[in-house]
């Protein structure tokens, strides 16, 4: 019997998952990349002055160093280092102070005022399981609980939108505007029901795991992802791009791509019903991307937001509710909810010595391609409220609104970064309600993008479950036993 055959389009961090579970199982993995370079949204590159190393897409990576699959795999043989800062998060308020997201629950609740004891009783017992809780929710939709009271207990607060969760928790501006600023990274107004699994899900993984990046920029993932790939037999071209489905046959086919890419390669294929329901599939907001090559470092004027990677520059719960409900609603935000990397703080190879570089985004409108210099500006004085001085020790800067995104990644639709909107429903029906969704009604054909299941985020995780179900598909109707080696997460059954 001939071993079966998998073509992967798309070399992002759940096509390369794809991949090495597939490659795993002894099956001959071939992965197209229309780019230059693997990874997708995971590279590294000089986008601004000689020296300067900036990340393209993802920077900071809470999920990846949390991830069940990642942590299955030998990452750190193939050149990947964490870096850790000793905060995971600043918030910074007009006071000249700031509220911080520590490993420790005390050392965080000291700079919450009087919200010390309520922060920890909000994060302890999700922080003490954080293992147990992420198993759980990055696990498919449909699976038997192997912790159902953590997930019950989750699951009463999560729903909730966050502006409430925080009104009926927490009595102060700062602790309350340290969970809306965390739970605004799923892209949606604080007012929508659902939000507060974000900002949950990632306080706890701060507390946790911390939120970690690779030494010397995102790529350092996508590289040790791609040489596991390969040291499984797998292969990768680059600059490859696939018009057709018929160019390039295979046992099986897993797509890394947005509905829109499924609906391009195979919408002749697909019944018109499912092509309809992944043509409804909402994308979020856009997102307005900015790095900066800097003289020096970020001069905060509160000085112990030097110590953290990531910085959330909205100022109150209010100001990143509205932030958010005007990006909505189709309106650029007149004070922007900024989202800033300082990674040269923590890993000086990155820039010239002495020097250094700012990630930085802000969700807008989807699709947004109004005045560059005005949206920038608009997010640089964000950066200038909380930094005096800031403008003053830049060398240059690299702007990219969304469209630029998307033409650069297609799978970045309107500069949608997330995948798609994580409305409460689309959560899991990502892209269609299904037992399996990230099976599609045409045999052979998988998707594993983050518009399926667990949804967005470097994890890898929606890449394991489609390749999952294209072997549960070689081992019936191809090559029986195709899967049978693949190394299994704890929540998946016996094969």
């Amino acid at each position: 019997m001939s071993t079966p055959s998998a073509l992967v389009v798309g070399s992002g961090p759940n096509g390369l998952a794809a991949g090495i579970v597939l490659a795993q199982a002894g099956v001959r993995v071939r992965i197209l990349e229309r780019a230059a370079t693997a990874g997708g949204g995971l590279a590294t590159l000089p986008l601004t002055l000689p020296g300067f190393l900036h990340d393209h897409c993802s920077a900071i990576h809470p999920l990846a160093a949390a991830s069940p699959f990642f942590a299955s795999l030998p990452l750190a043989e193939h050149g990947l280092r964490w870096v850790r800062s000793p905060a995971a998060l600043a918030h910074p308020f007009d006071d000249g102070t700031a509220a911080l997201l520590f490993p420790s629950l005390a050392e965080t609740g000291a700079t919450l005022g009087p919200d010390a004891r309520t922060w920890s009783a909000l994060f302890q017992g999700f922080t003490a399981a954080f293992e147990e809780l992420v198993a759980e929710l990055l696990a498919p939709p449909l699976h038997r609980p192997r912790h159902p009271l953590l997930l019950l207990r989750f699951g009463a607060a999560a729903v909730l939108p966050v502006a409430a969760l925080a009104r009926a928790r927490l009595r102060g501006p700062r602790a309350r505007a340290l969970l809306g600023g965390l739970a605004a990274h799923a892209g949606r107004p604080l007012s929508a029901a659902g939000t507060s699994a974000f900002g949950l899900l990632l306080g706890a993984a701060g507390h946790a795991v911390g939120w970690p990046f690779p030494a010397g920029g995102a790529g350092g993932l996508a590289a040790a992802l791609a040489a596991v790939l390969r040291a499984h037999g797998g292969t990768i071209e680059t600059d490859a791009e696939l018009t057709t489905l018929e160019a390039a046959p295979a046992d099986a086919t897993v797509l890394d791509l947005a509905p829109q890419g499924l609906l391009r390669l195979a919408g002749e294929r697909l019944p018109a019903r499912y092509a309809r329901r992944l043509a409804r599939y909402r994308h979020g907001p856009g997102a307005f991307k900015l790095d900066w090559a800097l003289s020096g470092p970020i001069p905060w004027r509160a000085p112990e937001c030097g110590l953290a990677a990531t910085v959330h520059l909205g100022g109150t719960l209010e100001e990143i509710a509205r932030a958010e409900r005007e990006a909505d609603r189709g309106i650029f935000p007149a004070r922007p909810f900024v989202l800033l990397a300082q990674h040269t703080l923590f890993d000086p190879s990155r820039a010239p010595p002495g020097q250094h570089t700012a990630w930085a985004y802000a969700h807008v409108p989807r699709g947004h391609d109004g005045e560059l210099a005005h949206a920038a500006a608009a997010l640089e004085d964000q950066v200038e409220r909380f930094a005096p001085g800031f403008r003053e020790r830049i060398l240059a800067r690299a702007v990219r609104p969304p469209r630029a995104l998307e033409a650069e990644n297609p799978n970045l639709v309107g500069g949608d970064v997330g995948g798609g909107e994580n409305g409460l429903s689309q959560l899991w029906a990502r892209p269609v309600a299904s037992a399996s969704p990230w099976r599609t009604p045409v045999p052979g054909l998988f998707l594993c993008s983050a518009a399926t299941p667990p949804g967005g985020g470097v994890h890898g995780m929606c890449g394991y479950h489609a390749a999952r179900a294209a072997l549960d598909y070689l081992d019936r109707r191809v090559a029986p036993g195709a899967g049978r080696s693949t190394p299994a997460i704890p929540w998946s059954r016996p094969r």
